[in-house]
């Protein structure tokens, strides 16, 4: 059994085009080793054949200098049968003007021979095939968005098509974006939607939600920090901020940022340099923002509890997402996108749906907005069979109004809204008590006792 057959699974498919038997054997052996599963032709002919007849492997390592076809032409071929193929070109040392023209014509990357070292081989053959892999990875993460943004940013309604006009307005732009909405309306997806129309869409897109880390992990998060400068660093670790550089960084809930923190973060919009942890020196970054949040910012700036220079640095281009019961008409074809979605998660068919279903759907709140519509549906589907009826859908029923007489007694009324009160707010702060405190206007110590009041400490 060899190595590779133990490893049960390989780095990727490699064939070798050279006429020289002797080096071909040797570089097969080598990125045998490696992990990849190699073979070897002698001519760019029966390398244009393997790649009609059994498909184009995931490197392409081919000699410049061939009988028949060169190595040039076999690139040029290449390209126009699998334009996403890396090649690998091999040359003597007296012919690195033509390596560079290679270069020009798409390889991948050129090696000179006699390889010294040998691992540059590999090396070379490892990035290539990650870099085929990662760009895979891109097309299917695009086709993704592409679809979310057909099934959940499509809609006949007036508030949608004002919503995609202003993303097509933004997105070509490099301006500092504000999605607001209701939690669950779908404000990521607009942000991705911004950056994938982008002229930094070839960047990474860095999510973070601000509301769900301690100042200290996110501070950590946004700026990286230095070896040792604190507890448990115990290497050097890059930030969000530079992890997305050239890209975009996309701050959700950034009005659950503290004081200090905006205080950073607007420094980092106005200087477009961020300072790690525990460092003396800051370093340059390139880098769109897109905020968002489900808080009235103008009325956190009336309250002292955002900051107005960093509202109106982010405030720059505001997108509002809709709330579903502003969108009731596009519930036909949000249904539908979310049970294709289930259907190949799931791995079953769609079921159909109820017109008694879809009227329940049109008459509720949907206070949960699109995602407790895909909760919703969700477990619809897994109870269904070929159907969805209102037997499988599990809706809130609305909340009644009250008559005069059902009234409850003003101590029992005040009880109960205090303890759904603080249980929202522990819920909209992440648990975090301080915050908690801030946010209601209580002492730490008399929100303790109202939560031990009513078991929730």
């Amino acid at each position: 059994m060899t190595e590779r057959e133990e490893n049960q699974s390989t780095v990727g498919s490699l064939l070798v085009v050279d006429d020289e038997p002797g080096i071909a054997e040797t570089l097969c052996r080598l990125l045998d080793a490696a992990g990849f599963e190699t073979q070897y032709v002698n001519s760019a002919e029966k390398a244009l054949a393997h790649l009609a007849n059994v498909g184009p492997p995931d490197v392409l390592l081919v000699d410049l200098h061939l009988s028949g076809l060169d190595g040039l032409e076999l690139l040029e071929r290449t390209k126009s049968l699998a334009p996403d193929l890396p090649v690998v070109i091999m040359t003597a040392r007296g012919n690195i003007e033509v390596a560079v023209r290679a270069m020009k014509h798409g390889a991948f990357d050129f090696l000179t021979k006699p390889f010294e070292p040998t691992d540059i081989v590999t090396a070379t053959c490892l990035r290539a095939v990650t870099h085929v892999r990662l760009a895979r990875q891109n097309r299917e993460l695009r086709r993704e968005l592409d679809a979310s943004c057909e099934g959940i940013l499509a809609g006949s309604t007036r508030a949608m098509k004002d919503l995609r006009q202003m993303i097509a307005a933004v997105a070509p732009t490099d301006a500092t974006a504000l999605v607001v909405g209701e939690t669950g309306t779908g404000k990521e997806l607009v942000s991705r939607a911004i950056h994938d129309q982008s002229a930094r869409r070839g960047g990474r897109f860095v999510p973070i939600n601000c509301g769900a880390l301690s100042e200290h992990l996110l501070e950590s998060e946004l700026f990286g920090h230095v070896k040792g400068a604190f507890t448990g660093a115990a290497t050097a670790r890059r930030g969000l901020f530079e992890t997305a550089s050239g890209g975009t960084l996309f701050l959700d809930e950034v009005g659950e940022l503290s004081l200090p923190m905006q205080t950073r973060l607007l420094r980092v919009l106005q200087e477009g340099e961020v300072r790690p942890v525990g460092s003396d020196t800051s370093r340059v970054v390139d880098v769109r923002i897109v905020a968002a949040t489900h808080r009235d910012l103008e009325r956190a700036v009336a309250e002292g509890t955002f900051r107005e220079d960093l509202y109106f640095r982010i405030n720059v281009f505001r997108l509002r997402v809709p709330a579903l019961r502003e969108r009731i008409a596009d519930l036909p074809s949000l249904v539908h996108y979310f049970l294709e979605k289930l259907s190949r998660r799931l791995n079953r068919p769609a079921p159909s749906v109820d017109p008694d279903v879809m009227d329940l759907f049109a008459k509720q709140p949907w206070r949960g907005n699109l995602r407790q519509l895909e909760n919703t549906l969700e477990r619809a589907f897994i109870l269904a069979r070929d159907r969805i009826t209102l037997h499988e859908v599990d809706v809130p029923p609305e909340t009644p109004t009250r008559e005069p007489d059902e009234l409850q007694p003003f101590r029992a009324a005040k009880t109960a809204f205090e303890r759904e009160y603080m249980k929202e707010l522990l819920n909209r702060v992440g648990g975090r008590r301080s915050e908690a405190a801030r946010v209601a206007g209580l002492d730490p110590s008399n929100l303790r006792r109202i939560l031990k009041r009513h078991g929730l400490e």
